[in-house]
């Protein structure tokens, strides 16, 4: 795609200089934004920060991840799509998700290795979830996993500039938390919960931030 002027990228209504757009240009794949979210620090700190402070700033939370993954997937020409993970005795976590071939895959920043991509062969929302529900656990050992929401289209805040504002936007966070929500499991389910294998949950925390882990 030719450029429209020598010094800003536009996809969607957002502006990025030349520098961010040549960024986002390099991460033309799900797996190349995960592996970028990869490269930089997952941010314990309390707070959201729009997918341009994620790109100055090199550090992100589960959710400013999963909102610049968007903004990433949304610059190539996908719509930015979120899930939210709600929890129980842990914090809950969000995805960017995107479509190929008819199938679902994921993109995730995560303070835990297990929480992240997903390749898209999963047929709907709920087979993806499923595919993190045995390693979605807290630092004791437990499943936490409880229900998943619909698909949130982050396009309806465009005119509130969320990909590019300097300013705190925890405000979609809020908006997120009340779009619908599916229950994962039955009550019959849930009691027969086991404890996740303990060498499991010490893989799922290598290389952790313990400052960003869930305090019981």
């Amino acid at each position: 795609m030719p450029e429209r002027t020598n010094t800003e990228k536009r996809r969607g209504p957002a502006v990025w200089t030349a520098a961010e757009g040549a960024v986002l240009a390099r991460l033309n794949a799900p797996f190349k934004v995960q592996a970028w979210l990869n490269g930089i620090a997952y941010d314990p700190e309390p707070g959201t920060a729009s997918p341009r402070r994620i790109l100055r700033e090199r550090k992100a939370n589960c959710f400013e991840g999963a909102m610049f993954a968007a903004a990433a997937l949304r610059f190539h020409g996908r719509p930015p799509l979120l899930v939210d993970m709600r929890s129980h005795h842990d914090d809950d976590h969000v995805l960017a998700v995107f479509r190929e071939n008819g199938a679902w895959g994921c993109v995730a920043k995560s303070n835990y290795t297990v929480l992240r991509f997903r390749e898209p062969v999963y047929r709907t929302i709920r087979e993806l979830m499923a595919s993190y529900f045995d390693v979605y656990f807290n630092p004791l050992g437990e499943k936490t996993l409880r229900e998943f929401s619909v698909p949130f289209d982050l396009s309806r805040f465009d005119a509130r500039g969320w990909m590019t504002t300097e300013a705190d936007i925890s405000w979609i966070g809020d908006a997120l938390d009340k779009a619908r929500h599916t229950r994962f499991l039955t009550p019959a389910q849930l009691r027969a919960l086991r404890p996740v294998d303990p060498v499991l949950v010490k893989a799922g925390l290598l290389g952790a931030d313990p400052r960003g882990l869930f305090k019981l």
